[in-house]
Formats: C-alpha cells, structure tokens, sequence
C-alpha cells in the first residue's frame, strides 16, 4: 500500500510541474509586406481628359501582400486606413503635380513603403458674392464667434445639423487660446493665422501633435493653451460635388486643430458671417464653427 501512496503521489506531482511549465508563444515568421501598389483613380479621367473631370477628385488604392494597414502621406500630413483606399479632394486650380507616400505595415510593425506622382486639373472659378465675403477684394480677418451659442461644437462626420452633438455656450472657451486667434484671407491666396497676444491655441488631443509644439494643457480630449507662434499658408477655393471648400496649405488650421485633410465646408455664408466644418484625423467627428469679422 506504501508504494502505491508514494507512486500516486509522484504522478501528482509530475502533472503539477508539467501544468506550470510556462508555454511559449511566438509571433510566427516576421514578413514585410510585398508587391506594394498604389493607383491613383481621377475621377473623370479619360482618353480625352488624361487629368481627370476638373473637379480635383482623386481615389488612392494601395494593396500589398501581408499588409495590416497602410498609412497615406501627403502635404505633411498622415492618414492611416486599414482598406487601402482613400479619396482627396485637391483644390489647386489648373493642372498640378501632386506627390503621395503610402507606407504598408505588417506584423510587429515592419514596413515597406513607395511614393507616387501625378497630375490633376482642378477647373473652379468661386463666386464673385463668396470672393468678396471671404477676402473682401483684398484682405479680411475673421474670427470665432465667442459671444454667441454653438460658436464651436461637434457632430457626425458629414452632418447637416450645426454643433449637432455639442454646442459650445457664449464665452465658454475663453481659456482655450482660441478666441484671440485672427484668420486672414487674403485675394492673392495667402493665409495668415495670427495666434493672438497669449500665443496659444486650441485643438485636440494627440492631432494637435502634428504641430510639434511644446505642449499645452490636457482638458479631457482637447489640449487648451498650447503654446504656438503665429503663421502664414496658403488657401484655395474649390467645391468639390458641389460644396463650397477652403483648403488649407500644410497644418494651417481655424480655430481648433483637429488633423485630417484641412478641408472647411462651407456650411453657410453671409456678408458677415460664415459657418465651417471639417472632419477631424480620427474620422471621429464634424467639427463646427462660426466666424465673424474682425
């Protein structure tokens, strides 16, 4: 009976250890992506029109062999899609050289990556009435509306309902660094955006990192007071599927940085008075402002 007790107790033993041994895991074979490549579609483009409509629409499809994701560079700015496919709307008029990066990324973050070359032609002459409240000829200075309701706010991407979501009370963001912020249009194209006596400005959480500024103060998603010098870009006038659009060189942004492609619906003008979205980086929401003149 003795041996049958120790022998018992052996195997339970043995099945313990064995239980504990700790398991290995393992990545499987590390594989950069392969056979990276990445078309652009001009919508329109024909043999008779060999750079698109004019409407400055244009369809990048990037496809790679082991690829998880692909990350689309262009004018400095970086937008990641795991499909492959996304659409920029150029708003440059006339015929211009437009240079896109794409990075495919596999597993454990490896890369392989090609850059691409082509022309759109951009056809868009904006109305005399829109010229005229933008840039009044000449010059003019705009900034948000910060005594009135749904001055600045939120909603789904693409919606028609101002501030849907949110709607930002009178006065309600006076320590963000965006109210004594001053956008000028300009009729040679130019843009400046000067950030105020405070020097600050507002924007969100993470995309606002596209600055490479110093910081800032984190406020849930949004980061207030964040330090950056004032600057000057460019803008162009376009309306792609018909909807009016500024388009802005770069990083150059209006009121509240939030990535993406620097495109400003036009939601609604008036001699004094222009309503704005765009969609932020993240693809996350429509974010909306008023401006009034200086």
């Amino acid at each position: 009976m003795k041996t049958i007790k120790y022998f018992l107790t052996f195997l339970i033993t043995l099945f313990i250890f064995s239980s504990c041994e700790k398991e290995d895991y393992e990545f499987g074979e590390i594989i950069a992506p392969t056979n990276l490549v990445v078309t652009p579609e001009l919508v329109g483009k024909d043999a008779s029109n060999p750079f698109g409509d004019g409407s400055g629409v244009v369809n990048i499809i990037a496809t790679a062999d082991d690829a998880i994701s692909y990350k689309f560079i262009y004018n400095g700015v970086e937008t990641v899609k795991t499909s492959g496919h996304i659409t920029y709307n150029f708003g440059n008029t006339g015929t211009n050289k437009y240079i896109i990066t794409v990075v495919a990324s596999g597993k454990a973050g490896v890369s392989s990556s090609t850059t691409i070359e082509f022309d759109v032609l951009v056809v868009y002459v904006p109305p005399a009435e829109l010229v005229t409240i933008l840039n009044a000829n000449s010059s003019r200075a705009w900034r948000i509306k910060a005594e009135g309701n749904n001055h600045f706010g939120l909603g789904p991407v693409g919606g028609s309902i101002i501030t849907e979501w949110y709607g930002a009370p009178a006065n309600s963001k006076a320590n963000s660094g965006m109210y004594d912020d001053r956008f000028t249009f300009k009729s040679d194209g130019s843009f400046t955006h000067n950030t105020g006596a405070d020097g600050y400005v507002f924007g969100r959480k993470t995309l606002i990192e596209q600055l490479n500024g110093p910081g800032g103060t984190a406020d849930g998603d949004d980061i207030l007071q964040y330090p950056f010098a004032s600057y000057s870009g460019q803008y162009t006038l376009s309306a792609p599927n018909s909807v009016e659009t500024i388009t802005l060189s770069g990083t150059s942004f209006i009121g509240y940085y939030t990535g993406g492609n620097h495109q400003y619906r036009i939601f609604k003008r008036e001699a004094n008075e222009i309503v704005l979205s765009t969609a932020d980086g993240n693809n996350g929401f429509e974010w909306w402002f008023v401006l009034v003149p200086e």
